[in-house]
């Protein structure tokens, strides 16, 4: 069977991370959010996946080439064009890169699946299939019901008794909401849907397909499951992504390396005294990480491989990506630390180059700064502070 999933975005609300990774390639745990999805779509049958790429796509492609490795067939739709050399990123929107594939050759010929490349999702795609085929759909969303207070952060899908889709709302206010069931992003397609859809240029699924279906009264449904859904579209929900995988909230989704103590997890050859060090789980430390003595470590926290974290400095519900270095004494609390960016759980994020805060945080690979001065250590103190 036929899926596509959808990885042209440039992912603006995930930055800084995604200045350098594209959204389908950050890691949750050092494994792609793709990849999952593509474990997912081939646990259900889904061995022909199309994948259209546009912002940093070498990167998708270079780690998933033709999908071998991963026991699917991997094709991708590159949405942009060369410019003196250089590769530029111009997305077709959700619907027009399904249309580019199809105008390309006709690929789309019988019940597909579409997703999104950003999300931690675990739904029975072939009841969700079954379903779709018995009410005679040409397009089904699937839903997810979600409290009414959380309703302004989401695209709304208004359904009548028969879950025929009437209208969308896109982040309604609490009062406004004429439902609380949500958009997902995954999606059910008939081939015939394509016909709806102009070539060569702009065109969002949600935006303006959806819209179109419903004025012209085409069978076009929601269906409302009970699975998990972890989407990925801001900094904040990365970073909850990683505190509900460290404690276990997340189906499907393990913690690599071995626990080393209850709740800790290390990878391979990471350099710690364990009875030198505060560590309370739930922790993953990856591979070839440095701990030093008298640090402290307090979970739900993951640090990348290949970091130094320094004597006498805490890291307190944070995640910190690969080859980070926190200096001796800094205190990271509720923080993100990705290359040369901190940022706060709420998204608020300091260049920590352009900050000249190179003795806070730092590459692990560079020299390291010289001792810190009185005043260095009343500014960590206050960037630790919660």
């Amino acid at each position: 069977m036929k899926a596509m999933i959808l990885a042209a975005g440039k992912g603006t609300r995930v930055r800084p991370i995604t200045y350098t990774i594209p959204k389908p390639m950050i890691p949750i745990l050092q494994k792609p959010v793709m990849e999952f999805l593509v474990e997912l779509l081939r646990q259900h049958g889904f061995d022909q996946i199309m994948v259209n790429v546009s912002h940093l796509a070498y990167e998708i492609e270079n780690y998933f080439r033709d999908g071998q490795r991963f026991g699917v067939q991997i094709g991708y739709s590159f949405e942009g064009r060369i410019v003196d050399g250089e590769l530029i990123g111009e997305a077709l929107g959700s619907a027009g890169g399904m249309k580019r594939i199809q105008d390309f050759y006709p690929y789309f010929d019988d019940t597909f699946v579409v997703l999104c490349g950003d999300a931690l999702i675990d739904l029975d795609l072939t009841s969700a299939i079954r379903w779709h085929k018995e009410k005679g759909s040409i397009a089904t969303v699937i839903m997810k019901s979600v409290p009414r207070d959380e309703v302004s952060s989401y695209g709304v899908v208004v359904t009548d008794e028969n879950d025929r889709i009437q209208a969308f709302q896109e982040k309604p206010s609490v009062e406004e909401a004429l439902s609380t069931n949500i958009n997902t992003g995954i999606y059910i397609f008939e081939p015939e849907v394509l016909n709806y859809i102009p070539s060569g240029c702009e065109y969002d699924i949600g935006g303006d397909l959806f819209p179109q279906l419903v004025e012209m009264g085409a069978p076009f449904y929601g269906l409302t499951m009970d699975f998990q859904w972890v989407d990925i579209g801001r900094v904040p929900d990365y970073w909850r992504a990683i505190r509900s995988v460290l404690m276990g909230e997340v189906k499907n989704v393990g913690i690599p390396g071995k626990e080393v103590l209850p709740g800790v997890y290390a990878g391979l050859n990471a350099a710690v005294n364990w009875d030198k060090v505060d560590i309370k789980g739930p922790v993953y430390i990856g591979a070839m990480t440095r701990i030093e003595d008298g640090a402290t470590i307090i979970g739900p926290s993951m640090i990348g491989p290949n970091c130094c974290i320094c004597g006498n400095a805490t890291v307190d519900n944070s995640v910190i990506f690969e080859y980070s270095r926190l200096g001796p004494g800094v205190r990271l609390v509720d923080k993100l630390v990705f290359g040369r960016y901190c940022v706060d759980k709420t998204g608020n994020t300091i260049d920590v180059q352009a900050a000249a805060l190179d003795w806070l945080i730092t590459d692990a690979r560079q020299a390291p700064p010289s001792e810190l001065t009185n005043e260095h250590r009343a500014i960590a103190e206050l960037l630790g502070r919660e």
